[in-house]
């Protein structure tokens, strides 16, 4: 159970829970491995319960006119499918699938709701995180409608490295494996585009890619070249 606990502790949704309260919640959840390549779920199935993700990345995406968008990839402390279980029967917005082996646990609505009865300060919580990604998701309208393609493939960088970065050497380390082809659907464009202003970035200096994963050589610099700055 103390496992448990340290992965609640860092996910957004429950980590200003006290240690008790986390303790009766662990055995709401049920765990469950999903092999790489799997779909968790699809848009528009009917669901009933949030995802935890203890180990593994996992990508929510749509089709637009049969091309898939990359909404968001999550990892160890991420949680998601949690609109279904703010409104009752409601379909899936997206799909789910995992990049990685994945363990992940699952909570169902029912139990969430009879939880939340009990801790009602844990409702404030959602309701700020379902708020920062819906402000994401209109980024994304907006980065796909108005930006040029390395305008947002440097915001797609930007993004991940918000989620999945870690401080090293003076710069920023994706520590995560990101494909060519990946990082296109995030950012609405064809995998050769995507690799053509990699390819550019990398001549100029400013990232290094090395088996997947991309190193920021100046996240500040960067940040200022897709129009971020504050």
């Amino acid at each position: 159970m103390n496992d448990l606990i340290d992965l609640l502790k860092n996910v957004p949704l429950f980590q200003d829970l006290s240690k008790e309260e986390l303790e009766s919640i662990c055995p709401l959840l049920q765990e469950i491995r999903w092999k790489r390549g799997n779909v968790i779920f699809l848009e528009g199935d009917t669901g009933d319960e949030l995802f935890i993700i203890k180990k593994g990345i996992v990508k929510i995406y749509r089709y637009n006119d049969k091309k898939e968008i990359i909404l968001a990839i999550f990892g160890p402390g991420d949680f998601f499918g949690e609109m279904a279980i703010i409104q009752p029967s409601l379909n899936r917005s997206a799909a789910a699938e995992t990049l990685e082996n994945c363990l992940i646990y699952s909570l169902k609505r029912a139990v969430f709701y009879d939880f939340m009865m009990k801790h009602p300060h844990i409702c404030i919580k959602l309701l700020e995180v379902t708020a920062q990604r819906l402000r994401r998701a209109n980024d994304q309208i907006y980065n796909l409608t108005f930006l040029d393609v390395r305008t947002r493939i440097l915001r797609s960088i930007i993004y991940l490295a918000n989620q999945h970065g870690v401080n090293r050497n003076g710069g920023v380390w994706i520590d995560i494996r990101i494909t060519h082809q990946q990082l296109a659907d995030m950012a609405g464009t064809s995998r050769e585009s995507a690799t053509k202003v990699l390819q550019t970035l990398s001549e100029e200096g400013l990232i290094v890619v090395k088996k997947k994963r991309i190193f920021l050589n100046d996240y500040e610099l960067l940040k200022g070249l897709a129009g971020l700055n504050d």
